[in-house]
């Protein structure tokens, strides 16, 4: 795979092993982007544009500044150990991602779980899992079931949900990873990641961005056997 490198000066050493992966998009350009990252002293390891062009910003080895405050199945600060890819995208993953940019994504993501196999299926996450309350990206088109049949990430069998017998809302969500302090958000994110389709389009970007989750979200009594489902997938992986 052809990397093209643009370094960016906003990184740190890191204080423990990699064991994550965190996906976002940016409603920029690679190109303009990487401006946006550098005014805002900011990074990501690697960025994807529309073409499948890869960049890459930081060293995997370096902490970049990508997921901001964050959580994930009961630890804080994700950047510590984490990788973050942008994708370009200008309707903020709320659009088919294009071929080209998930084929590069795919063979990126394998080629990063060879090289840090303790990055385990539970920790590929969205932007959105990990910050709830801040982020909605990288969206509701974002094929996380495509990923998974291709051995990145995880997705559910539905006829698994008679197999978890909780039904709290709260606790199932805790338990797949996510931070219930505020259970709206963090119900609104699983159906971002699980069950797009309860998920409000927003055709004004700013909008989507200052409005990530309604404050009344009550996940749907009709989601609930697809929560139990991805309970299941996240206990026996």
């Amino acid at each position: 795979m052809k990397i093209i490198q643009h370094p960016l000066p906003f990184w740190e050493e890191r204080p423990r092993a990699i064991d994550s992966l965190v996906l976002h998009c940016s409603a920029h350009n690679p190109e303009d982007m990487i401006k946006v990252l550098f005014a805002e002293k900011l990074s990501s390891h690697y960025i994807i544009g529309a073409d499948g062009q890869v960049f890459q910003l930081v060293p995997e080895e370096k902490r970049a500044w990508h997921a901001g405050k964050s959580f994930w199945r009961g630890e804080e600060s994700l950047n510590q150990r984490s990788i973050g890819i942008e994708l370009s995208s200008p309707s903020m993953g709320q659009e088919t991602y294009p071929a080209k940019q998930i084929q590069s994504l795919e063979r990126l993501c394998k080629d990063i779980l060879r090289r840090h196999p303790a990055i385990k299926a539970q920790n590929i996450v969205a932007h959105s899992d990990v910050a709830p309350t801040r982020k909605p990206d990288p969206g509701i088109a974002f094929p996380w079931q495509e990923l998974a049949e291709k051995g990145i990430g995880l997705w559910y069998d539905l006829a698994n949900a008679t197999k978890i017998k909780e039904t709290n809302v709260a606790v199932l969500l805790s338990e797949i990873g996510y931070d219930t302090s505020n259970l709206p958000a963090a119900a609104y994110a699983f159906c971002r990641h699980f069950a797009p389709k309860y998920v409000v389009r927003c055709d004004s970007i700013s909008h989507l961005i200052e409005n990530v989750y309604p404050a009344d979200f009550v996940l749907p009594a009709e989601v609930l056997p697809i929560l139990r489902a991805v309970v299941y997938s996240y206990r026996t992986y």
